[in-house]
């Protein structure tokens, strides 16, 4: 591992600040370097006889920070395939440099802070509103905790902001998505729920290994929902007085490096507390971290349906104890055929006839639902080189691999299901690296290699 991937795997920010601003200087310094050379060598020519400068005007030097930030943000793919092309056919556009100009290169301007209620975002071609906190001592120079807060039925965005924006200190920013009915079980919901995450890490200054997502009641169910097909995005989640229908709980498995705080009213009317009792004991038997709360408090309106102030200080102080871990050396993904999308560094290809959720995810029933039938794998780096996965109801598979998990200059052994079903070197490229940095986003996720294996059907 090089040095600078060492010191950027370290989890102190001030570290990595100072890294970032240190290699902006080293791509300003590089492009000078090269404009001094460029006229020391007509000056050569010169004192030759030769004619100092040419007929044709010189290159223009690119700026490759900016043509691959460029290229990760473009939202036309069109374009972005332009500059995908141009980059590839450019010499100097190296692993190494891709992936310093991923982690260094991107600088934040100032912006807004304070209390934003009607900030909008268009989704699948409809407008959506959320609600938006950062802190007043925002500065862009420093990456910053977000807590993503999903409301229930009857309330908003903005309503649930009041909430929070004053319980979370100057180190969080807080983000509030408002969806119709709080129907957070929805794909579209799903999707609000990520374009809101990206949009405001765009904007900000984000530590991609501290967002958090939490609801309450609906937005309690929606955090399960979410939170479990996407684990990987985030450091921890906190749903309160929620549940999961039983459907849902063999995805419980997803959450095996995500920690999970859960919290629930032992009075609560609306949502039965045996509903995260029964989710609490799942989560024992699979040996996930987790914590469970459970209050005897009553609200004068709500009941025991309600989420105290009072055990707040406590989440808060979870939250800040969380930090994701972007490469663990082991993964489970559970996965129906809706959400084939990578989970870190594997992802489900092709498949047995398995179940399919409706866009809702909870109207459809059909047999291969309520049999639970869904794909799974359980991938984990065993030895040095070596990775060993199993596979059910999966006909193919991917690996995305890198220099922290593998060493990519040396063989690399896939064991499936107790058959090696893949000996030998690997090809990282950077096209592969700015493909996956594209649709990952994640600039503590970085991918050279992308490895397809095929599923061997064991021996009759």
């Amino acid at each position: 591992m090089s040095i600078l991937r060492w010191f950027w795997a370290r989890p102190y920010l001030e570290d990595r600040n100072h890294i970032c601003r240190a290699m902006r200087n080293l791509f300003t310094i590089r492009q000078a370097v090269r404009r001094v050379c460029s006229l020391l060598v007509w000056c050569c020519l010169a004192a030759a006889g030769e004619s100092a400068w040419p007929a044709e005007p010189l290159p223009a030097i690119p700026d490759l920070p900016g043509d691959v930030l460029s290229y990760l943000d473009e939202p036309d793919g069109t374009k972005a395939e332009a500059v995908l092309q141009a980059l590839l056919a450019n010499p100097d556009v190296t692993i190494d440099w891709v992936s310093q100009a991923i982690q260094t290169g991107r600088t934040y301007r100032a912006m807004p802070v304070g209390t934003m209620a009607e900030e909008q975002i268009v989704v699948r071609e409809r407008t959506y509103h959320y609600a938006l906190s950062v802190p007043l001592t925002y500065q862009p120079g420093k990456g910053y905790g977000l807590v993503v807060c999903l409301h229930g039925a009857g309330f908003s965005g903005e309503a649930y902001l009041e909430r929070w924006q004053n319980r979370l200190g100057d180190d969080y920013i807080l983000v509030c998505p408002t969806y119709p009915s709080g129907a957070w079980f929805t794909r579209q919901a799903e999707d609000l729920v990520l374009a809101v995450i990206e949009r405001v890490q765009a904007q900000y200054h984000v530590d991609p290994d501290r967002v958090f997502l939490t609801g309450m009641s609906n937005g309690g169910i929606g955090t399960w929902l979410i939170g479990m097909h996407h684990a990987q995005r985030f450091a921890g989640l906190a749903p309160m007085a929620s549940g999961l229908d039983g459907v849902f709980m063999p995805f419980l498995a997803n959450l095996r490096t995500t920690p999970v705080y859960i919290i629930h009213g032992a009075k609560d009317q609306v949502m039965p507390v045996e509903l995260s009792r029964t989710i609490s004991r799942e989560l024992a038997v699979l040996g996930y971290p987790h914590i469970y709360r459970e209050h005897e408090r009553e609200h004068p309106m709500a009941g025991g349906h309600f989420f105290p102030r009072e055990e707040l200080p406590d989440l808060v102080t979870w939250f800040n104890a969380q930090h994701r871990n972007p490469l663990p050396t082991a993964l489970t993904v559970v996965r129906e055929a809706s959400h084939f999308q990578s989970f870190g560094w594997v992802r489900i290809d092709v498949t047995d006839p398995i179940a399919a959720f409706a866009d809702d995810l909870v109207s459809k029933r059909d047999e291969l639902t309520r049999k639970k039938r869904y794909a799974r794998l359980d991938a984990s780096v065993t030895a040095p080189n070596r990775i060993d996965v199993e596979a059910g109801l999966v006909q193919r598979y991917t690996l995305f691999l890198n220099d922290q998990l593998v060493d990519v200059s040396k063989p690399v052994t896939v064991v499936t299901n107790n058959q090696v079903s893949f000996e030998g070197l690997v090809t990282p490229t950077v096209e592969t690296l700015l493909r996956q940095a594209r649709t990952r986003k994640d600039p503590l996720q970085l991918f050279t290699v992308q490895l397809p294996i095929q599923v061997s059907k064991p021996a009759p």
